[in-house]
């Protein structure tokens, strides 16, 4: 049975308009690209909200998204969204976190620190952030040392602020790191983070494609496997737009799969996935 047969058979068909109109709002709220390969991904997530809603059908969601202002918007776009995280996922940045960025950083004479989480999901990747740099500045008081943690995604965002995790999602640190940044339930199932990690990150909403609030300016960026899902007209105005709001010389991380395309003129390549801004 080929993929247009199983849409027609399923319980709650959705129709290829129905598919054009979800993927073309996705790309107006989200800049999210999502070509017909994605039908799977975007039946399974948008099927549980036509029936939390008890819609009888697909085309009666799709008139709810033609309204801009509908409540439903939100929900639709933390559905749409990946949240595809870990703790030190792709170690090899936070180890150049440890060794080089961080170094170079403390011979900074404002005594500042500015790291942006960019797309951070869960909070995975903003305390990761967070615990190499308490290695370094948890005897610095004199410092401002800050970690921006923004998302599209509300609920994932609520899940970064509350910092409970299931114990399995810390499986690949060692037990000295899970002791020192962890505080672990009495059986065993969730892990919390402690307040001294958490005192360095800000959690806020924030859609990439909009403009940013941010007065400053940032030391270092991370956005990683976030850009995949969007064009490449897309991709090449937001890492200009990185490059602008990095301090001179700061650093991006992004994805084991991205590349800079055109923007790559604005940085010096540092290692796999690791740029500086020229």
């Amino acid at each position: 049975m080929t993929t247009a047969e199983e849409f027609k058979y399923r319980q709650l068909p959705m129709t290829e308009n129905d598919f054009r109109l979800i993927a073309r709002v996705a790309y107006q709220l989200t800049g999210i690209v999502l070509a017909d390969h994605k039908k799977n991904m975007v039946y399974s997530r948008i099927v549980r909200r036509v029936r939390k809603l008890g819609l009888p059908d697909f085309r009666s969601y799709c008139q709810i998204l033609e309204n801009p202002d509908d409540e439903e918007i939100n929900e639709f776009v933390n559905a749409i969204t990946t949240n595809l995280t870990s703790f030190f996922r792709e170690s090899h940045h936070f180890e150049s976190l440890r060794q080089k960025v961080i170094p170079q950083l403390l011979t900074n004479p404002t005594k500042k620190v500015r790291i942006w989480s960019a797309g951070c999901s869960t909070g995975e990747e903003a305390y990761s952030i967070a615990i190499v740099l308490h290695e370094f500045f948890k005897n610095r008081r004199e410092w401002d040392v800050k970690v921006l943690a923004t998302d599209l995604d509300s609920n994932v965002l609520e899940t970064g602020r509350q910092g409970v995790y299931e114990r399995a999602r810390v499986e690949s640190l060692s037990q000295a790191q899970i002791e020192a940044s962890f505080i672990i339930d009495k059986h065993q199932e969730t892990v919390t983070v402690k307040d001294n990690i958490k005192q360095y990150i800000r959690f806020n909403r924030l859609n990439l494609l909009n403009e940013w609030p941010m007065q400053g300016h940032f030391d270092v960026i991370f956005c990683r496997n976030v850009v995949i899902y969007f064009d490449k007209v897309t991709q090449n105005k937001l890492f200009r737009r990185y490059a602008d709001i990095l301090n001179p010389q700061g650093y991006l991380f992004i994805g084991h799969s991205e590349q800079l395309g055109e923007a790559a003129a604005l940085f010096s390549y540092q290692g796999k996935t690791e740029y500086r801004k020229k």
